[in-house]
């Protein structure tokens, strides 16, 4: 006999369905799984044989051949099991599987027959619906609140295998504490609530600075002795960044689904990720990669923060796997017989410090002893690769914090007046390149057709061009910032006062140039 259950196969964020067939007949009793690794057809065997006799389900002693299609497509996790189990059944008789037909399921199993939650079954759940692969979706109770978020399919939570025996039999679920929220109550707060910019005495260029970062969508650089407030400020670039509409919600629910950071009940992700991983991170860690290819930080960063603090002491291998992300906002993995890309359009923000001693002082600062020589501080600066920096588009030093700022008691201008200026610039770039786009993302064509100078704008930045020696690309992003400065002020076109405060933010550039 015969039976089929659907579930579905992730490689990265593709998605592709798969047939569960499952032939029962006389012959030498066991059970041989097709279409996946032998070695985790090895653990799906076990585990089903366990929790068969665990459960007391009477598995035919004869010979049962599972084959997972298509054959030629890798299938791994655990997400297998339940289908398999449920196959099994059905084709020895135990359960009517009519009631089941629409519906395909996912769910690893425990030994005691319980259904334990799977990575990535938002993106499963969005394929069946957009495809019509399915009407309904068996998940774990865990995974519900996720499924649930694509209302065009009837999902059902299932806590243990007894749970989809009632859904076969016609029978009701036994009764178990639910919640009775919708999903779209279930997404969360659309704001961090906790970090406000009116907590940052003082620190007037580096919050304008942040202003101009989170109206453009620029990475940003802070560089400046230890407990200046870099880090601080970095932590509070969430809180004036526009809200996440659905589709970036969406987008960004899926990339933690995928990645198996989904809090227990979480439904949509309304609130902008902020990443700050250690520096001792590997390459894989922060872009992606793995035997089994899973999402980096930058991809768990896409349309949030990823903050990079103590920049200088990552390693410098892992910091030139950022060039592919920032450029394209994506990453691509390849691994053998496996490539899988990932949407990483990410706000790069770093922060260092300006010798590797921590006592060296900015320009603007008293000077204090450092006992790091010149060669150990260029040394030390030489760790961040120079096309890494031509991508950062701002690079500001921020002097130690004075006494009057910390004594003065003064609370600065909150996070959601800053918001209002930044949702006004962004909606102006978004009118101008359409698709809900901001202005460090634009193209050379654009950044042609909507960074036109007048005159004194134009000798201003041919003079900074000279003195610099400013690359191609950091020409490009010095007219981007002067776009972005422009947005802010109201200005159709960006003039000399907003070129200047641009020319500004290349602090590295013109420390290299004074060296």
């Amino acid at each position: 006999m015969l039976e089929v259950v659907h579930t579905a196969s992730l490689l990265g964020l593709d998605v592709t369905p798969v047939r569960t067939e499952v032939s029962i007949r006389r012959g030498t009793p066991m059970i041989q799984i097709l279409g996946m690794p032998a070695s985790d057809a090895r653990q799906v065997t076990e585990r089903i044989r366990a929790v068969a006799s665990f459960l007391d389900l009477h598995v035919p002693g004869l010979r049962i051949t599972v084959n997972l299609a298509p054959a030629d497509i890798r299938k791994r996790g655990s997400g297998f099991d339940l289908p398999i189990l449920i196959g099994i059944l059905a084709a020895a008789g135990r359960l009517n599987a009519s009631r089941l037909t629409g519906f395909a399921m996912v769910g690893e199993l425990g030994l005691d027959g319980s259904v334990r939650p799977v990575r990535g079954v938002l993106p499963i759940a969005l394929h069946l619906a957009q495809t019509g692969g399915a009407q309904g979706l068996i998940v774990p109770k865990e995974n519900e609140p996720e499924a649930q978020i694509v209302t065009e399919l009837n999902v059902l939570g299932v806590s243990d295998v007894g749970d989809v025996l009632a859904i076969a039999a016609g029978r009701p679920r036994r009764a178990r504490e639910r919640n009775p929220l919708s999903p779209k109550v279930r997404s969360g707060p659309t704001t961090t609530g906790e970090l406000d910019l009116a907590d940052v005495s003082g620190m007037g260029p580096a919050k304008r600075a942040l202003e101009v970062a989170a109206a453009g969508g620029h990475n940003l650089l802070f560089r400046g002795p230890p407990g200046c407030g870099k880090t601080m400020l970095a932590r509070r670039l969430p809180s004036i960044l526009p809200r996440m509409g659905r589709s970036a919600a969406l987008e960004t629910t899926v990339v933690h689904s995928v990645a198996g950071c989904l809090a227990a009940d979480a439904g949509l992700v309304r609130v902008r990720p902020f990443r700050a991983p250690h520096h001792g991170i590997t390459s894989a860690g922060l872009v992606g990669g793995g035997a089994i290819p899973r999402p980096g930080e930058v991809s768990l960063a896409h349309h949030g923060v990823l903050f990079l603090d103590e920049l200088p002491e990552f390693r410098p291998r892992a910091l030139d796997c950022l060039r592919q992300p920032l450029e394209e906002g994506s990453v691509t993995v390849v691994r053998s017989g496996a490539s899988v890309t990932y949407p990483a359009r990410f706000q790069l923000v770093a922060a260092m410090n300006t010798c590797p001693c921590g006592a060296g002082r900015t320009a603007a600062d008293t000077p204090q002893e450092c006992s790091c020589g010149t060669g150990r501080i260029r040394r030390y600066a030489a760790r961040v690769s120079g096309p890494l920096l031509d991508r950062i588009d701002i690079q500001l030093d921020v002097p130690a914090a004075k006494w009057r700022e910390l004594s003065g008691g003064q609370r600065g201008e909150a996070s959601q007046s800053v918001r209002e200026r930044v949702v006004s610039a962004r909606q102006r770039a978004a009118r101008r390149l359409g698709d809900d786009r901001c202005n460090a993302i634009m193209r050379i064509p654009e950044i042609h057709s909507h960074c036109r100078l007048d005159r004194a704008g134009e000798n201003l930045l041919r003079t900074a061009i000279q003195r610099l020696g400013l690359s191609a690309r950091a020409f490009h992003r010095v007219l981007k910032l002067s776009r972005t400065i422009a947005d802010l002020a109201g200005a159709e076109f960006p003039t000399e006062e907003h070129v200047a405060e641009a020319v500004q933010y290349r602090s590295l550039d013109r420390q290299t140039q004074r060296v």
